[in-house]
């Protein structure tokens, strides 16, 4: 067995953190075949050699470019890759290049080079859920898909579309967008392959039920330039680029997209989708693609009766916010359930005993979590600018009985004010980020614009014009000096009563006056 120190095996020492097209992957789990090794660089390049250090639980990976090692570097920097479910971690290794001629136990490796060679240079179909017919690979099929999003009742974000499509290979790059009044995505894989087996199985699926439909369709686009990190756009090779003009910027510590990050494991129930790629010439399996969330097998329901991939909606995985840089003094359970109300339902809120100015939010699922999360980090409230990230706590715990509490942690579980209960509701389609502009509903026809203004004068708001909706006076806008304005606005005066059985409905508005 070599070791990383005999010089007769390794060309050129060199220190870690310069790049090298040799990789260094350690925390290896002793089962591991070459093949499942072999995958982690496949989605990036030709992988040229293999030395696997069983004893040690490591191997060395060499590409055939230094700028696929690059890339591969960069791209597990954001996602830690995971063999046999387990994590293993890959950086550049001392050595230029790996010279494994003499060494015993080569045989394996390179059988298992060659069978993942062949099957990318197009002499093998794809084994798994696509047929014969679907199999072999079309000459200059782009690694780019276009994806449109229809019956979008539920709003879908850039990491929702990257855990999906992720259990078929490396995503590299995502730019959501709308278009025609429907959402799009552009979205690169790192190979070809990748993007012709997620096409063959997710077009026409649902994402959630009865709802969500995704149509998927190779884009004449043969690779994707992204120029911001944002909630819009994603380049997973770049964690450098910037995240463009009044968006909020991604905290990589928090937010390990792909890893075990916003929604690390298929929702419950989810028909998960992880086609097992065979080398039956090898007589070798690779259970997944590199990232994707384990060895799931497609349930031959799932295919035949277009069964969605998430049956129900999000789990309460990784559904709790943390919310930090709070003014303690004009914060309180029921302000926060308020405001985070307006991106999704919440169900338990807690501020810390000793951190006041931290608080606990937990949301009804991952998806509401993280548009909320994208909507309020970074605004101002009372004063101090919001920092939102996602907690990795699971659930907010209530206190014991008995336990000393201040009325910080509050059960809004039954609330009768949750805006999204209902399966399909108008308000997922009336989600807009914080503005000045309030858009005011549910108004009895006895209250005019004049008491509407004096109800957030008189609460100490700067209103700055007011208008009904010419079709329906149950509505109105109401714009206020600031976007902080309008937020302690919304969290003070949202249903509050106007009489005859009404209650004010407060929400942001796209509109302006």
């Amino acid at each position: 067995m070599a070791n990383g120190n005999d010089s007769r095996t390794f060309k050129g020492v060199r220190s870690p953190c310069v790049p090298s097209r040799v990789l260094h992957v350690r925390k290896v789990p002793i089962e591991v075949s070459e093949a499942e090794v072999i995958s982690l660089g496949v989605p990036f390049g030709k992988v040229t050699n293999l030395l696997m250090l069983k004893g040690k639980n490591q191997a060395f990976i060499e590409m055939a470019s230094e700028e696929a090692a690059i890339t591969m570097v960069n791209y597990y920097t954001t996602a830690t890759p995971h063999v046999r479910n387990q994590p293993v971690y890959i950086q550049y290794s001392n050595h230029r290049e790996l010279k494994t001629d003499n060494l015993p136990n080569q045989g394996r490796a390179q059988a298992a080079l060659q069978a993942v060679n062949a099957m990318h240079s197009g002499n093998m179909g794809l084994s798994g859920s696509a047929s014969s017919s679907e199999g072999a690979l079309m000459p200059g099929q782009s690694p780019v898909l276009r994806i449109i999003v229809e019956n979008l009742f539920y709003p879908v974000s850039l990491e929702v579309l990257h855990q999906i499509f992720s259990k078929f290979g490396t995503v590299l790059k995502i730019i959501t967008f709308t278009k025609n009044n429907q959402f799009q995505a552009l979205l690169q894989y790192a190979d070809p392959l990748n993007a012709h087996h997620a096409k063959v199985t997710l077009d026409g699926q649902n994402i959630y039920n009865a709802c969500c439909t995704l149509r998927v369709e190779f884009s004449k686009l043969a690779s994707l330039n992204v120029k911001y990190n944002n909630d819009k756009s994603r380049d997973f090779t770049r964690l450098d680029l910037p995240s463009g003009d009044g968006q909020p910027a991604l905290d990589h510590g928090v937010t390990a997209f792909g890893a075990p990050g916003i929604i690390s494991s298929p929702y419950a129930g989810a028909a998960g989708f992880a086609p097992a790629i065979s080398f039956p010439q090898a007589g070798l399996s690779m259970p997944t693609m590199p990232g994707a969330l384990g060895p799931l097998a497609i349930p031959s329901s799932a295919v035949a009766g277009r069964m969605p991939i998430h049956s129900m909606a999000p789990a309460a995985l990784h559904s709790v916010l943390l919310v930090s840089n709070l003014n303690p003094d004009s914060i309180s359970p029921h302000g926060l359930f308020i405001l985070f109300g307006v991106y999704g339902d919440v169900h338990r809120v807690k501020i810390l005993f000793n951190k006041k100015e931290n608080a606990l939010i937990q949301m009804a699922d991952a998806t509401q979590a993280q548009l909320a999360m994208s909507h309020l980090n970074g605004q101002r409230l009372y004063g101090k600018v919001m920092r939102v990230t996602i907690s990795k706590h699971q659930a907010v715990q209530l206190p014991r009985e008995g336990q000393e509490d201040q009325g910080l942690t509050k059960d809004f579980s039954g609330s009768p004010l949750h805006r999204f209960k209902k399966p399909g509701s108008k308000n997922f389609q009336n989600i807009f980020p914080p503005s000045a502009t309030l858009h005011l509903s549910n108004i009895p026809p006895s209250i005019t614009d004049d008491i509407l203004k004096d109800l957030f004068a008189g609460s100490g708001y700067s209103v700055k014009a007011f208008k009904f909706f010419q079709k329906d006076r149950k509505m109105a806008l109401i714009q206020l000096g600031s976007v902080e304005e309008a937020i302690q606005a919304l969290i003070e005066l949202h249903n509050h009563d106007l009489g005859e059985n009404h209650h004010l409905r407060v929400s942001f508005s796209k509109s302006t006056i």
